[in-house]
């Protein structure tokens, strides 16, 4: 895409070097957008073509300016000039003005999707698990980058196409429900249960824990109770029944306040049965061994290093979560025959996947590796203001609180129809921006202070901008969204926004090659930066009519493209509420010194 001038180079470019037009778009790429000068549109990388690195940054050059010279101008490019190893072109700029906010406008939510970038890739059945939560166990803050995470991942494989199913494999099976089994028929309430079960569930996990710790009757009577569940036995089997259907109705009223949907609930209880399968077929294949304490291991190494040995079955014969995830991965190609299955969990659990993809590959299934584990780092710093924070709905409230407290202390905040669903929704994008603004594997520093922020690059400065831009078109749109003269939109803010909205498709192409967001929050901070300048300068106001509906048009593809990243974040852009109690002083916009690029 980029507007299909991409292409048109190409095209030339194709015509010199005798290359198919293919095998050069992805070589040609949006220039990024300078407060020092006005640079071109696309360039071409000569490295990119080259058949080795073997030139040297002179010849490279020299190169570059025989291949510009032998390029002519035309009507979609007005200038040709050459950089360090590249070949830069610039478009004529009115069709770029044209072209742009008509491609914004005509495409909108598919507004880069639809490039050449993405031309040629077939669409896929991806399934995408994410979140998973434990059973009995209030949602803690740490499956919540996994959340985020996956329906992002999920939000842009949709976007692109493909057919994805979104699965919360929930863990609901395992030793823990031995303890809390027994721990409820020592300290369990029936009352306490209906009113407030995880909770509930929680308080009595903890107690059970000290007293098994202290009393080996109770650790042993924990152990039984998860033998009679595996086995079936009625009574077991009916409270467990009871304790995950509370959860799951717990886990999806928070869901809905995040605003996530799954296409299945699935979970490790699923596969107790098919676990049973897993140990006969790695018995069969010579890969099981008993150990002297009577675990059944697979040696991975083949040489017996202790690193490389995954246990599989517990001395009582109980299964493993690594059994069953093997099940697992089996059952979902069964059912779903994908081409890509991508297991969203903190990097932690990176040597956990390893083997069970290794166990998949040296047990025949070579789909193993359509199998990808995307790995995050941990959130440190996350504390409410009565302490530590456990437990995600805490965090959820603490945001809804703080903003709420924000919106009251200013002035100039009117009174809206629903304040707590305002600042829940400004919140999260608070919240989902300061998550996503770095590389996904790595730790982050939480921060309460920075994470309010009306200004700089945060979620709240994203939702204001957006609001802000809305609120024009609601104000002056009726009489101007007819047409444009391309001629009124020729100053620099206008053309750095327009060659800005060049890049979107490059910065989902990225994105969904490496699955990581930062790419696309880097690019709506920048628009909404640039977004902030020309609001300053461009007034719309008092402006002759052909000037006010030329910018208005300008600023709608803005919105427009903002909207449509913000969506894919998992971000639900808020439309004019954000004004209400973010609107200051003029002198809330940024200034242009305070532009990152």
């Amino acid at each position: 895409m980029a507007c299909g001038f991409r292409r048109s180079i190409a095209g030339q470019l194709s015509r010199v070097l005798d290359l198919p037009p293919e095998n050069l778009i992805k070589s040609i790429s949006a220039v990024p957008v300078s407060r020092k000068e006005e640079v071109a549109d696309f360039q071409l990388s000569l490295d990119s073509l080259l058949a080795n690195n073997n030139h040297s940054s002179s010849d490279i050059q020299v190169q570059a300016k025989r291949l510009a010279e032998k390029l002519k101008c035309d009507t979609v490019v007005s200038e040709i000039s050459t950089g360090r190893g590249t070949v830069n072109f610039k478009i004529n700029r009115e069709l770029l003005t044209k072209t742009v906010l008509q491609q914004v406008i005509e495409d909108g939510s598919k507004y880069g999707l639809k490039s050449e970038l993405f031309s040629g890739v077939p669409q896929k059945k991806i399934v995408v698990e994410f979140s998973s939560p434990n059973i009995a166990k209030k949602f803690h803050v740490g499956h919540l980058r996994s959340t985020i995470i996956g329906n992002f991942i999920a939000n842009l494989k949709e976007a692109l196409g493909h057919q994805v199913t979104r699965i919360n494999y929930l863990g609901d099976w395992g030793m823990q429900f031995g303890l809390l089994g027994t721990g409820f028929q020592l300290f369990g309430y029936e009352e306490k249960l209906q009113s407030n079960p995880l909770q509930h569930l929680f308080e009595i996990y903890v107690q059970v824990n000290k007293e098994a710790a202290d009393d080996k009757s109770v650790a042993k009577s924990a152990q039984e109770f998860f033998q009679r569940l595996e086995l079936g036995d009625a009574q077991a089997f009916s409270l467990w029944q009871k304790f995950r259907d509370l959860s799951i109705e717990e886990y999806i009223r928070i869901y809905k306040r995040l605003d996530v949907y799954f296409d299945e609930y699935s979970g490790e209880s699923f596969y107790r049965e098919k676990s049973r399968e897993i140990l006969k077929l790695l018995d069969s294949k010579g890969l099981l061994k008993k150990t002297v304490k009577g675990t059944a291991v697979v040696d991975l190494s083949g040489n017996s290093d202790p690193s490389s040995i995954c246990t599989v079955m517990r001395s009582d014969g109980t299964s493993l979560y690594a059994t069953r995830d093997l099940a697992a991965a089996i059952d979902r190609m069964d059912k779903y025959n994908f081409d890509t299955m991508i297991y969203v969990t903190d990097k932690g659990q990176k040597k956990h996947f390893q083997q069970v993809f290794q166990m998949l590959k040296i047990m025949g299934y070579d789909w193993v590796e359509r199998c990808q584990h995307v790995p995050f780092g941990v959130v440190q710093g996350m504390k409410t203001r009565r302490g530590d924070v456990t437990f995600l709905e805490d965090v959820l409230n603490e945001i809804q609180l703080r903003m709420l407290q924000n919106m009251a202390s200013i002035k100039t905040t009117k009174k809206l129809e629903n304040p707590q669903e305002t600042a829940e929704k400004v919140g999260l994008a608070a919240l989902i921006i300061q998550d996503f603004r770095g590389a996904l594997l790595s730790d982050y520093q939480f921060s309460w202070d920075r994470i309010f922020q009306s200004r700089g690059d945060t979620g709240v400065f994203l939702q204001y901008t957006h609001a802000r831009l809305h609120s024009l078109e609601e104000t002056f749109g009726c009489g101007y969204l007819n047409d444009f003269n391309t001629a009124c939109l020729q100053e620099p803010q206008s053309v750095s926004i327009l060659q800005h909205l060049l890049r979107f498709d490059e910065v989902l192409y990225r994105s969904s090659q490496d699955l990581q967001p930062r790419h696309i929050v880097s690019y709506l901070l920048t628009l909404s930066h640039l977004a902030a300048v020309a609001h300053k300068t461009l007034h719309i106001k008092d402006s002759p009519p052909e000037v006010a509906g030329a910018r208005l048009h300008l600023f709608k593809a803005v919105r427009s493209v903002l909207a449509n990243g913000m969506k894919l974040l998992g971000i639900t852009p808020n439309l004019c509420a954000t004004l209400c109690y973010l609107k200051k002083s003029r002198n809330s916009m940024l200034t242009a010194k305070e532009i990152h690029y």
